[in-house]
């Protein structure tokens, strides 16, 4: 059969890093992992083409030259999903779909003309809809019924299906699930509180194939908490490191951990060790009350600035999300987490909007309560952006005032500047007293376009803004103390070109969700209202 992988596009996000990856000459920022995946478990026979519609669009002669079309997406992909099922089915392909989205809710109306649901995780799935197109079945839906696989099982994603150049990073996986119970959480319904992780040589060998097909840079370890199962992941490391070691380091890795990652000091040096950079962590909120309701329980176990200033200071770089609209949240929490993240001067430091995702705890309790807004659909094309699909204990405009306020402060350029510097000073003297760094070579780093980003960065923030003057002051000052640091500190600068331009898209969504009448409770007051006062309490950019 011929067959065509159809990755759906992303809408601008947060992570999205649109205009910025254009000016380094690469196109998206991480590769389909879950497509090649499935791209790994089909037929070896059969004829393969894939095509990331963040690269590229589908062609009609490849519609014309598929047999089938397999569709793989997020939520945040379902309306881009929807056109690619439609443009599929307009060239007679039958087409079958899967991924978070449609595992979650395979009733959504964006999968109706689909042909095939393939819902869960592959390992266990796909086998079954072979068998279903074995038998001549032209239509299906296929569960694992509960069954988690094995992911020692899994097969090397093909990731020569992959235009390379295309990707500013790429994406490996090394575990699945997480064992916290935190109320919003979507991770634990669809993959489990039981972390399964693959053995050190499947990993290795993943690593090998991108390190043979020429990939040389960043790599994303995509787990949803990297140190879930800890104990498999100390026996990964040294491995991890002996293998970085004898090709001198071709990669550095990002992934995503939870806090608790800061209690263990041999643990962080083991990651930097093996050329680990950045860790994103879910710190939600500085509220401890907001914590204990969202059950996010191993946050409150050490003071939270105090976590970050461990990570820093063992040379990982933090990335944070932060949320709003807990229930009980006391007015001020956006401003709270302003005053945090100036505290511990985390540069990239995401504030979303809380959502309550199908078939969490969360989702599951405010059905009960009657308190879902169901008709919010429309308007969830960007997560952290959509105001919340459920009635919230205090009132929406005041979330919408103080997420809007929030994300300007951050982004202010000045600012961010200014915290950029502070935390890239604190990053480089952790990276160079780190013990697990020491005798390290220097990572290697893909410099394609970094010379037009950095040009374009200059003429922006050193010479067009009235951020002339502190660029010059802090670049200066960041080169004397810690050169080494200056790539990792120009990088932060260059990204601030991304959410300068996202923030009017996130006031323009904002500002349609208070327009609809479903957003509106008895005691809100009306949609014009709602939007001047977004705009009265907002500082301007």
């Amino acid at each position: 059969m011929n067959v065509l992988l159809v990755y759906p596009r992303f809408p601008k996000t947060y992570w999205s890093f649109h205009g910025v990856l254009e000016l380094l000459g690469r196109q998206v920022l991480l590769p389909p992992l879950g497509l090649i995946t499935v791209a790994a478990l089909l037929p070896a026979d059969w004829a393969l083409k894939l095509i990331d519609c963040n690269s590229r669009e589908v062609t009609s002669d490849d519609w014309a030259w598929a047999d089938l079309v397999i569709c793989s997406a997020m939520l945040v992909q379902k309306q881009d999903l929807a056109r690619q099922i439609e443009l599929a089915k307009d060239a007679n392909c039958p087409v079958a779909v899967g991924g978070p989205f449609v595992s979650s809710t395979p009733d959504a109306p964006e999968l109706m003309a689909a042909d095939y649901l393939i819902l869960d995780e592959g390992e266990i799935t796909i086998p079954l809809f072979l068998q279903a197109l074995a038998s001549g079945e032209t239509s299906g839906r296929f569960t694992a019924a509960g069954e988690k696989p094995d992911v020692a099982l899994s097969p090397i994603p093909r990731f020569d299906l992959l235009d390379l150049g295309a990707y500013s990073l790429m994406a490996v996986q090394f575990s699945r699930g997480c064992p916290f119970q935190c109320e919003f959480c979507d991770i634990i319904v669809l993959y489990g509180r039981k972390p399964r992780t693959k053995s050190p040589q499947q990993l290795l060998a993943e690593l090998e194939a991108l390190h043979t097909l020429g990939w040389r840079g960043e790599i994303f370890l995509v787990d949803d908490n990297f140190i879930g199962n800890k104990r498999n992941v100390k026996a990964l490391l040294p491995e991890l490191h002996a293998w970085q070691q004898h090709r001198h380091f071709p990669f550095v890795f990002t992934t995503e951990a939870s806090i608790d990652l800061a209690a263990d000091q041999s643990l962080m040096e083991l990651m930097v060790a093996c050329g680990f950079r950045r860790v994103f962590l879910g710190i939600e909120t500085p509220d401890q009350a907001s914590l204990l309701v969202a059950q996010k329980h191993q946050n409150m176990r050490s003071p939270l600035v105090e976590a970050v200033q461990a990570i820093t200071a063992s040379g990982l770089e933090v990335m944070a999300g932060f949320i709003l609209g807990f229930d009980g949240e006391q007015a001020g929490a956006g401003s709270r987490i302003v005053e945090f993240v100036e505290q511990t001067a985390i540069p990239l430091a995401m504030v979303g909007i809380l959502q309550a995702f199908p078939h969490t705890a969360l989702w599951h309790r405010l059905d009960q309560e009657g308190r879902l807004i169901k008709a919010a659909d429309e308007f969830d094309q960007g997560v952290q952006t959509h105001l919340l699909n459920f009635r919230p204990t205090r009132p929406m405009a005041e979330i919408a005032q103080e997420f809007l306020a929030a994300f300007r402060l951050l982004y202010d350029p000045h600012r961010y500047m200014r915290r950029v510097y502070r935390y890239s000073l604190k990053l480089a003297e952790g990276r160079q007293n780190s013990r697990g760094q020491r005798n390290q070579p220097r990572p290697w780093t893909q410099g394609s376009g970094l010379l037009r980003g950095l040009l374009t960065l200059i003429w922006r923030q050193g010479l067009w803004r009235d951020t002339r003057w502190l660029f010059w002051r802090q670049l200066a000052a960041m080169a004397w103390r810690y050169p080494g640091g200056l790539d990792n500190y120009l990088w932060l600068l260059m990204l601030n070109e991304h959410f300068i331009d996202y923030q009017q898209l996130v006031q323009d969504q904002i500002e349609a969700q208070l327009r609809s009448s479903q957003f509106l409770g008895v005691d809100q007051p009306q949609p014009a209202a709602l939007i001047a006062a977004t705009r009265q309490l907002t500082p301007a950019p």
